[in-house]
């Protein structure tokens, strides 16, 4: 019987690894609107009560990051920002390209 008892307890160590690793990763998939919770609890047969603990968790610990260290995480976040503005900022201006290319283009056929 003991010896039952350690496998189990070498497969819930196994299980906690897997899923600190896969849940950073599924929550921040989650959370950066990737999939849903909904989607994950189907792929790894989990009910998604446990999921949405997971994010509600991560959140947390986000919280509590930034009033740990807020200048640390507010750099990190306004980098992000300023990325993503970046990158919108390209994808408008090819849009506005293929515009002007287009209606040169069409003044052309006329």
């Amino acid at each position: 019987m003991q010896k039952g008892h350690h496998v189990s307890m070498v497969m819930e160590e196994e299980v906690k690894r897997w899923t600190a690793k896969r849940k950073a990763a599924l929550v921040t998939e989650i959370i950066q609107g990737k999939t849903t919770v909904a989607e994950a609890s189907r792929a790894f047969d989990m009910p998604p009560s446990e999921i949405e603990e997971w994010v509600d968790e991560a959140k947390r610990g986000m919280e509590n990051a930034l009033r740990a260290k807020p200048l640390d995480v507010r750099e990190q976040y306004e980098r992000q920002i300023k990325e993503l503005q970046e990158a919108y900022g390209e994808a408008m201006l090819e849009l506005r390209a293929r515009k002007k290319l287009a209606s040169l283009l069409g003044e052309e056929d006329k």
